[in-house]
């Protein structure tokens, strides 16, 4: 009996030692596959880096290809606001942060951030130096595309009519990378083979976001029905008659959809209410009349809808961090600063 046991043992033992070896071996086949992934990564970053520094020098945004547009900047940046844009965002250095109502979202070389909607957003550079400048690419996404790519690779819409938030951050994998870093080779092309060749590498950057981690937020976006698709035809509206009295009722019924089912679909892409969307499209507004057209504050809140200066003030210094003209000759200052330099 003691020696059939002690012979069990010795088996399990040669078994264990047999299992150990076939996974020694296994993680000696795998680990330089491992490797060469993790430097051929590095090495598109690298490459991505370089092409861009190349072909911006200086802080700003060049468009070289059409709906490509990449941005250098030597310093972080203060918060900006804007209206985001159906795009495709990459980072070759350097970081940024985006917010959108309460969510704050951030990203770095390693990451991607994809917005679907014209969305009133506040934007910043979060790391950047002369040494070391932020390097951004950010390409626009033709919603029209988006669908024929989605037909054509055989991806019907989605059944579901949930709604989508219209702006997140995924990991940038290696084959998108891979696609990126091809677009930007084309800046160094003949005109001709660049104009050719770039809508098809477009297309692959589509077809591998749609099938990565971000492609239902493509898909609900691209497709003709659902909750999402409402909502973005109910921002162009909003977009439009920003400055008029905001009638939620009206708007809801248009798009077939009950009150509380708009609201909700509508935070759901959005994060925020369509009262708080219309707001900061009316301050944005009122800002670029003051700064464009030399308005002073009362006539510029007029001109957004707001019949009260007082509460426009409150409003805009809520916002941006300061009453109305203060601001203004903050931003002015900082220009003229700049470009002194």
């Amino acid at each position: 009996m003691i020696v059939e046991n002690v012979c069990t043992i010795l088996q399990n033992i040669e078994r264990e030692d047999a299992r150990t070896s076939e996974e020694a071996a296994m993680d000696l086949m795998n680990h330089p596959q491992s490797e060469r992934e993790a430097n051929r990564v590095q090495a598109s970053r690298d490459e991505l880096v370089e092409r861009i520094a190349r072909a911006i020098r200086e802080d700003g945004t060049v468009e070289p290809l059409e709906g490509l547009h990449l941005n250098h900047s030597s310093s972080p940046t203060e918060l900006g606001h804007g209206v985001s844009k159906p795009a495709f965002c990459v980072i070759a250095q350097g970081s940024k942060e985006i917010l959108l109502g309460d969510h704050r979202y951030r990203y770095d070389p390693a990451h991607y951030l994809i917005t679907t909607a014209a969305l009133p957003v506040a934007v910043r550079i979060t790391e950047a130096s002369e040494e070391r400048p932020y390097l951004g690419l950010v390409l626009r996404l033709d919603p029209t595309l988006v669908g024929s790519v989605m037909v054509e690779a055989g991806h019907p819409a989605p059944r579901d009519h949930t709604a989508v938030r219209a702006i997140d951050v995924s990991q940038l994998d290696a084959g998108l990378l891979d696609a990126v870093v091809r677009l930007v080779r084309l800046l160094d092309s003949p005109i001709a083979e660049a104009r050719f060749l770039a809508p098809l590498v477009v297309r692959e950057i589509v077809y591998r976001l749609l099938m990565g981690e971000q492609g239902g937020r493509l898909r609900h976006v691209a497709a003709l029905g659902g909750h999402s698709h409402r909502i973005v035809r109910a921002l162009e509206r909003l977009r439009k008659d920003f400055d008029q009295p905001l009638r939620i009722e009206n708007i809801a019924r248009e798009f077939g959809m009950s009150v509380s089912g708009f609201h909700h679909h509508f935070k759901a892409v959005t994060a925020m209410s369509p009262l708080q969307f219309q707001k900061q499209l009316r301050l944005q507004e009122a800002r670029r009349l003051m700064l464009g057209e030399d308005l002073d504050a009362a006539s510029a809140g007029y001109r957004v809808g707001y019949g009260d200066a007082s509460h426009f003030t409150r409003e805009y210094k809520r916002l941006f961090g300061a009453p109305p003209m203060r601001d203004v000759e903050r931003l002015r200052e900082a220009a003229l600063a700049s470009a002194s330099l």
